[in-house]
């Protein structure tokens, strides 16, 4: 069989640099999908972030120029082999030298214009044609777009399918009507016609959505939720009309990355035959954060952005009545101003039941997820979610929203057979919170049930094996 060649093509992914749960992602994924059978490539954009030991192992390919509108624009194309996966990176300092930032900058729609246009450019240069190009979030929605229109004619270019997957619908890519000839290069007509325009803007989600031939999102149940208007953003008309196209595919975590039987942040190492480390990472734990370790009480963690659609309106409307029971909780993130001010004045009132941590920190991260008893993701919307599967490998069980991936990964814990990984709640009400928060520090007390739902989380697979064999399925069907 003729080895299929995939292109993933993303703004994000660890190692290297990443801000969220896409850089996890392309961080994983990609080496999951090489094999014998399948050639794997990724294009990234090379950021002033990446760090020099990263750097030193590149290879300077070359440089060409990239169309941006009316501009040519340098770009310089190194490689990196990791894995059974080469990496190929991006350089243009005017784009992407702005220290720790990856999005958020005035030029974005630019800087991403360019970065798809290189994407396409390079290839020929590098002697490569891939079969499949599969893109990631609307940072790279003009991919499939720019092949549609620019290049799928062209000798070099003919047969390439694309795939454009959403990692987070709320993101869509949205600039005003004036950057589609100044800066996409693109006809008005493809404005006015309504293949770029959605309310009155552009929308390069929207682009992707119509222009890709697969659109993959990252669990099934957010691909069922996002052809509604309650999680849509606006786009459930489109994804309704393009269903045809749209499935989702769980995402998964590194499994060697998480692991407590190896992983050097924690203070102690443990497993699941083992266990006894993850009680003094939890007595340890509570020192760091300033709150007592002298007793035997369920202490609940969040790691998450502090945004109400992230479950924090819930979590203020009972903190009272939650901080109430025999439990402590201990926070990590930042967001909302108001979300960290209620947080830090209730740790005023409870300083030995809370502990409020406004920073975004890794390594205290992994430390809550291995000295924590459970793991609190109350979320309004959640595509996919890794935090729940990464408490399950540290021993932490999630409490969650039946929302998205949360709902696709976690098994509400049956009492009467013993099965299941976790605490649920259907409707986004305080008080259900409150109640599966009630049932999971009841089984708590019960000190042998709780081992085997411990264990039971801790034997979960959430590895890449299971989404990586339905990607290849899907690239070997798209291909033929």
């Amino acid at each position: 069989m003729k080895t299929r060649k995939i292109l993933f093509v993303a703004s994000e992914a660890a190692p290297f640099i990443k801000s969220g749960g896409l850089g996890d992602v392309i961080g994983s994924l990609p080496k999951e999908i090489a094999d014998k059978d399948n050639e794997v490539a990724v294009i990234l954009p090379l950021y002033e972030g990446i760090s020099d030991d990263f750097r030193k192992k590149m290879t300077y390919v070359k440089n060409i120029f990239v169309p941006v509108a009316w501009r040519s624009q340098y770009c310089g194309i190194f490689k990196y082999e990791e894995n059974g996966v080469t990496w190929y990176f991006i350089d243009n300092e005017y784009y992407f030298k702005r220290g720790g930032a990856l999005y958020g900058c005035y030029d974005d729609a630019e800087r991403f214009t360019f970065f798809s246009s290189a994407v396409l450019e390079i290839l020929p240069h590098l002697n490569y044609r891939p079969d499949v190009i599969h893109c990631h979030d609307w940072q790279t929605a003009l991919v499939p777009v720019f092949y549609k229109l620019k290049y799928s004619d062209r000798e070099a270019y003919k047969g390439i399918k694309t795939i454009f997957t959403i990692h987070n619908i709320e993101y869509q890519g949205i600039f005003d009507r004036g950057i589609v000839e100044n800066v996409l290069g693109i006809s008005n007509a493809e404005f006015d016609n309504g293949f770029l325009e959605f309310n009155g803007a552009v929308n390069l989600m929207k682009a992707a959505i119509l222009s890709a031939d697969k659109v993959t999102t990252v669990s099934p149940t957010y691909a069922e939720e996002i052809k509604t208007p309650e999680y849509a953003h606006g786009l459930d008309g489109i994804l309704r009309y393009e269903s045809g196209k749209l499935m989702g595919i769980i995402n998964g975590i590194d499994e060697e990355q998480y692991n407590p039987a190896t992983d050097k942040r924690l203070f102690f190492k443990y497993s699941k035959k083992s266990l006894s480390g993850k009680a003094k990472n939890k007595k340890e734990l509570l020192s760091l954060v300033n709150l007592p370790n002298d007793r035997d009480v369920p202490v609940i963690a969040m790691v998450t952005r502090l945004v109400s659609h992230k479950g924090l309106d819930l979590v203020t409307a009972v903190l009272d009545e939650l901080l109430e029971e025999d439990v402590m909780l201990i926070v990590l993130g930042t967001g909302d101003w108001k979300y960290e001010q209620f947080l830090r004045d209730k740790q005023w009132q409870y300083p030995y039941k809370l502990s409020v941590n406004i920073a975004f920190n890794s390594e205290l991260a992994q430390k809550v997820y291995a000295g924590s008893d459970m793991f609190l993701m109350p979320s309004k919307s959640e595509p996919c979610g890794l935090a729940q599967m990464i408490s399950l490998r540290y021993g932490t069980i999630p409490i969650v929203r039946e929302t998205g991936g949360l709902k696709d990964s976690i098994v509400a814990y049956d009492k009467g057979t013993g099965e299941g990984n976790g605490f649920s709640f259907g409707d986004y009400n305080a008080h259900d919170m409150l109640r599966a928060i009630r049932e999971a520090i009841s089984l708590y007390n019960d000190k042998d049930l709780w081992k085997k739902l411990v264990l039971n989380g801790m034997s979960s697979d959430f590895s890449w094996k299971t989404s990586a064999k339905t990607y290849k399925e899907l690239y070997a069907r798209m291909i033929g």
